[in-house]
C-alpha cells in the first residue's frame, strides 16, 4: 500500500486528454471527424452498387454506444480507422464500439485506429481489443500476436493501434470494442428483471432525468424494517459509470447487486443491518452515446462534484444532493461511499483513499481493501494507495470525503481494462465479464466480512474469511469459437 500525494494515470487523473482543448480541436479538424458513421461501404471506388459485391466492407457505429467517426481506404486489406471524440469535447478519443459486414470468406484485413487521445496504454502490456458475431455472440478478445501498439511517423508521430483479421463467415456482421460493452439499455433491462420478482427488500427509483431524458436509477437493497422512521440506518453510497467508457464498471457493480440480492447467509445478514444506495450509472447520455469520458455536453462529471449545476450536470447534481441531505439525517450514517472506475494502464482491481492528519482515521481507512486482498485474488494492495492531491477536490472520492462525516470512508474502486495477476505470479490472465462480475461479488462478501469483524452482524451467522471457501478468481472455459483467427483454424477454445 502506498500513502502518496501524486495520483497515477487512473479514472480521477486527467492525463486522458491530449493537450489542451484548442489542439485536440485542431487534431480533429486536421482528421475531419463529426459524428458516426453510418452503414458506410468503405472501398476502392465507392459506387452506388458497391455495397452489393462482398468484400466491400460496409462499417456502421450507428447504434447504442456505438463509436466510429471515419474510415479510410488505404489498400484491399489495409484500412485506418478514426475514433469519434468525446460529444462537445475534442480531447477524449479513446471508446471504440463499431460493426463491419459485407465480408467475403476467408477475407484478411488490417485495421488501425490512428486517432488515440492517449499515449499511455495497456496495449503495450498486451490487452487486444474484444470482438463478437451474430453467429458467436459471446464477446472475446483477440489474440494478442494479431495486436501492435506503436508511435506511427505517417500519422503525426501519433500511438496507433493496429491489428490483423480475417473473417471466416461471411454471412456474419462481426463486432469490434475496445472493451465488453455494457449499454444503457442492458442496465435498464437488467434492473427491470430484478424489479419484476418484487423482492420485498429491493427498491428501484428514478433519482432525476438526464439532460437527455434518461433515468437516473437508485436502488436501495435492505429489509424493510430497515427504513421505519425514527431507526438508524447504516448505509453504504455506491455509484458506476461516471465516466461512459468505462464499462467493466458496469459488470463490477452488477456482481455486487446480484450477491446483494441472493440468498446468501452474508448477503442476508448485510440486508439486515445495513442499507446500501446504489446508483448503477451515474452517466446515462455518455454512456448511450458511446462517449468515453465525458457526458453529453463534453464535461467530465467527475470534475464537478464540488459545484454541479442542476442544468449542465443533472444526474451529478442529484447524486451528491441525495448523499449531502442523507449525511444530514441524524438517523442515517453513510459509512461507506465507493465510486466504481475502469483503469487504463494498470493490471488488477484495486482502490483509492483518502489522506488524513487524523492517524487513526487514516488507519481506519485502510482496513476494507485489505479484507478485499483477503476475498479476491484479483485485488491487489500494492496498487492501493491514498492521496489528497488538492487538483483532485472535484472527484466524488476527494469530495465527499471532506464534505460528509468524519466516520465516513469514501474510496474509488478501480478495476483494469485488461487483466489481472495472482500472487506469485507474474502471467497476465485477461478479465472475462464474468470475471468482472465475480470481482463484484467478491466486493460485497468484502463489506460483510467488515461488518462481522467490526461486530455488526452475528458472528454465528456469517463464515469466517478462513471458513469460507473465497471465490477464488480463475480461468474460465468457454464454448464459443475463436473468431477471425489468420491460421484459419477455426475449432472451439477455451478464452480468459
Amino acid at each position: 500500500m502506498n500513502q502518496t500525494e501524486k495520483l497515477n494515470d487512473t479514472g480521477e487523473d486527467d492525463s486522458t486528454g491530449s493537450g489542451s482543448d484548442e489542439a485536440a480541436a485542431a487534431q480533429n479538424e486536421r482528421d475531419n471527424v463529426v459524428g458516426n458513421v453510418t452503414k458506410q461501404c468503405v472501398c476502392a471506388n465507392p459506387t452506388p452498387n458497391a455495397k452489393r459485391r462482398k468484400g466491400n466492407l460496409i462499417f456502421d457505429a450507428s447504434f447504442e454506444s456505438g463509436n466510429l467517426g471515419r474510415v479510410n481506404y488505404i489498400s484491399e486489406i489495409e484500412y485506418d480507422l478514426f475514433i469519434r471524440p468525446d460529444t462537445c469535447n475534442p480531447r477524449f478519443r479513446v471508446w471504440f464500439y463499431f460493426s463491419v459486414e459485407n465480408c467475403s470468406e476467408n477475407q484478411r484485413v488490417v485495421f488501425n485506429i490512428v486517432n488515440y487521445s492517449k499515449t499511455k496504454s495497456l496495449y503495450r502490456e498486451g490487452m487486444t481489443p474484444v470482438i463478437k458475431s451474430t453467429s458467436r455472440p459471446k464477446w472475446q478478445r483477440l489474440p494478442s500476436k494479431y495486436v501492435f501498439y506503436y508511435r506511427c511517423p505517417e500519422h503525426y508521430k501519433q500511438y496507433v493501434m493496429s491489428f490483423a483479421f480475417m473473417f471466416d463467415r461471411p454471412k456474419d456482421v462481426y463486432y469490434f470494442a475496445y472493451c465488453y460493452p455494457y449499454t444503457y439499455s442492458r442496465c435498464q433491462s437488467y434492473l427491470d428483471t430484478i424489479e419484476a420478482k418484487a423482492l420485498n427488500f429491493f427498491k428501484r427509483e428514478v433519482l432525476t432525468n438526464s439532460v437527455q431524458q434518461r433515468r437516473l436509477d437508485l436502488l436501495t437493497i435492505t429489509d424493510p424494517e430497515n427504513l421505519a422512521p425514527g431507526k438508524t440506518q447504516r448505509v453504504i453510497c455506491i455509484t458506476a459509470r461516471v465516466h461512459p467508457g468505462e464499462s467493466p464498471a458496469s459488470y463490477v457493480c452488477q456482481g455486487l447487486i446480484d450477491f446483494l440480492i441472493s440468498n446468501q447467509s452474508e448477503a442476508q445478514q448485510l440486508r439486515k443491518h445495513t442499507v446500501f444506495k446504489i446508483i448503477p450509472m451515474l452517466n446515462p447520455d455518455g454512456v448511450y452515446l458511446g462517449n468515453y469520458r465525458s457526458s453529453l455536453m463534453g464535461f467530465d462529471l467527475n470534475r464537478h462534484w464540488h459545484e454541479p449545476s442542476a442544468w449542465a450536470h443533472p444526474t451529478l447534481h442529484a447524486a451528491k444532493n441525495l448523499f449531502l441531505d442523507m449525511d444530514k439525517n441524524p438517523d442515517i450514517d453513510i459509512e461507506f461511499y465507493v465510486d466504481i472506475h475502469s483503469h487504463s494502464t494498470l493490471m488488477n482491481g484495486f482502490m483509492y483513499g483518502n489522506i488524513f492528519d487524523d492517524s487513526q482515521r487514516f488507519e481506519r481507512q485502510s482496513i476494507f481493501p485489505r479484507i478485499m486482498v483477503s476475498n479476491c485474488d484479483d485485488f491487489s494492495m500494492t496498487k492501493t494507495n491514498f492521496n489528497r492531491d488538492a487538483v483532485k477536490m472535484g472527484t466524488g472520492r476527494r469530495y465527499l470525503g471532506g464534505a460528509m462525516n468524519e466516520d465516513s470512508l469514501c474510496y474509488t474502486l478501480e478495476v483494469s481494462f485488461y487483466g489481472y495477476s495472482t500472487p506469485g505470479s507474474s502471467n497476465v490472465i485477461p478479465y472475462t465479464e464474468e470475471a468482472y462480475i465475480r470481482l463484484g461479488k467478491n466486493f460485497g462478501k468484502s463489506f460483510a466480512d467488515y461488518y462481522r469483524q467490526i461486530g455488526v452482524t452475528s458472528e454465528k451467522s456469517i463464515k469466517t474469511v478462513k471458513q469460507r471457501k473465497t471465490c477464488r478468481v480463475s480461468k474460465e472455459k468457454s464454448s464459443s469459437p475463436q473468431i477471425g483467427l489468420l491460421n484459419g483454424n477455426y475449432q472451439n477454445r477455451y478464452i480468459e
